[in-house]
């Protein structure tokens, strides 16, 4: 078959996929799917070919990023029902004050984001910037801001969160470099699109509404029994510190300046994904739930209920593996590769407009970072790239799919409830943030790419 067919047949099935998705509303895991039995079907493979490829698929990117996902939810439910999230959030802002606050809800929320999904973080700390508002005179989005793009940044580029566990896996990149330039490149990204930018934007907008949480609730009243600062921030950073501990300590022994001994095989266990954050979840349980008086049965209620929304996420991510496996054995892949190699088109420009071009046509960050995941897997075939290089392949996939958010969003709706913006001030301010944040962070992989090289 032609390269000309082959990118045709691509084209076509991301088309369908966005058709299935935007007009006829079928859940992304089972469009995934149809669009990857169609895609085997138009290339060729035999029925039995293509119902081991869905079976590959499904089972190499789920085995890992399933219990990654899994444990990771667990955790930051625990985090959000002890009102952990809320201390940390409280005390950042007594600690920088008031006149500070902007600086200290962008850090809560590049902080709390680390373990909780973007809404459930959001939703536990606007009130705090409905008292912030309140006492201080200032425009919502003085505040709001700021809080969103500390949780959006680091909800899209540091792991354990679903997205990018998603996309290192089916990239096989190291969890570990993900964190680490997620988090070196995050966070001025953070600063500039949270509080300089929501500084500049409170200016220029003023919401129409007030939302009915701000007037029903006081927010400024603290919370009973507010748990200590220091002990959240220790269980918010365990497994985060481990996992990193563990890629250093595997890139230090397989380039020969760490011999493999005793304790590298301590680091190696503990700093695993799994383990990591299977201690982190068990550290949380007891501090933050035994320990405040929560009984076995409500542990078990409050960890079930964390594995719903954790669920979907898992069978849509695994959907993008069976895409990718289907586009590997069909050859598509391999011919992609191939064209790329001979295009001189950079793999991380690609990877970026792909996730950009499906942000903006269906709207689900996730869903544009698994579909051009499962895109740029195979192409990578080709590409010899280091640990470093991957985790920056990921990052450019992350960053392409946080661009301008806008009414296909659910993010776009959640934020303007909240904030009492029109849809028009919800475009002219959030919108925008999350595409200072895409451009800036894609410029920032792309320095950083540059100068590892120039040190390689």
């Amino acid at each position: 078959m032609s390269l000309t067919y082959m990118v045709s047949m691509l084209i076509l099935a991301i088309v369908l996929l966005l058709v299935m998705v935007l007009k006829f509303k079928i859940q992304a895991f089972l469009a995934l799917i149809i669009v990857s039995m169609t895609v085997g079907l138009a290339m060729g493979m035999s029925v039995n070919k293509i119902f081991e490829s869905i079976q590959s698929g499904m089972g190499s990117t789920l085995g890992f990023v399933a219990t990654v996902v899994g444990l990771g939810a667990i955790f930051g439910q625990i985090l959000e029902s002890s009102g952990g999230a809320d201390s940390l959030a409280r005390f950042l802002i007594r600690r920088f004050g008031k006149d500070n606050a902007q600086w200290a809800l962008a850090m809560a929320g590049f902080l709390i984001a680390i373990s909780i999904f973007f809404d459930v973080g959001f939703i536990i700390l606007i009130p705090l910037v409905y008292a912030l508002a309140k006492d201080t005179g200032k425009q919502l989005l003085f505040y709001g801001i700021p809080l969103l793009a500390g949780l959006n940044i680091t909800h899209t580029f540091v792991p354990p969160t679903p997205g990018p566990v998603a996309v290192a896996q089916i990239l096989q990149a190291d969890i570990g470099w993900v964190i680490l330039l997620g988090i070196l490149i995050g966070i001025p990204v953070a600063v500039l699109s949270g509080p300089l930018f929501g500084t500049y934007i409170s200016k220029k907008i003023r919401p129409d509404n007030t939302p009915e949480l701000m007037v029903s609730r006081d927010a400024s009243d603290p919370v009973k029994g507010e748990v200590a600062f220091k002990l959240v921030l220790s269980i918010l950073l365990l497994p985060i510190v481990l996992i990193v501990a563990y890629s250093i300590v595997k890139w230090l022994v397989d380039a020969g300046g760490m011999q493999k001994g005793f304790l590298s095989n301590v680091f190696m266990l503990l700093g695993h994904p799994f383990a990591a954050l299977a201690l982190a979840t068990v550290t949380a349980l007891y501090f933050l739930g035994v320990r405040r008086g929560k009984s076995g049965t409500e542990l078990l209620q409050i960890s079930t209920k964390s594995l719903a929304p954790a669920g979907l996420i898992i069978l849509v991510t695994g959907a993008g593996g069976v895409f990718k496996q289907v586009l590997i054995d069909s050859g598509i892949g391999k011919s992609l590769a191939e064209a790329v190699a001979g295009s001189g088109i950079p793999l991380l420009v690609l990877a970026y407009v792909l996730a950009v071009i499906i942000r903006l046509s269906q709207g689900s960050a996730t869903v544009s970072m698994i579909t051009a995941a499962s895109i740029i897997s195979p192409i990578m075939a080709k590409a010899v790239l280091v640990e470093s290089e991957k985790a920056l392949l990921v990052l450019a996939i992350a960053s392409g799919s946080l661009i301008f958010s806008h009414v296909n969003d659910s993010g776009f709706w959640l934020v303007g409830k909240y904030l009492g913006l029109s849809e028009k001030q919800t475009l002219g301010s959030w919108s925008i943030m999350v595409t200072i944040e895409s451009v800036l962070g894609f410029l920032l992989i792309l320095i950083v790419s540059a100068v590892l090289k120039l040190l390689a």
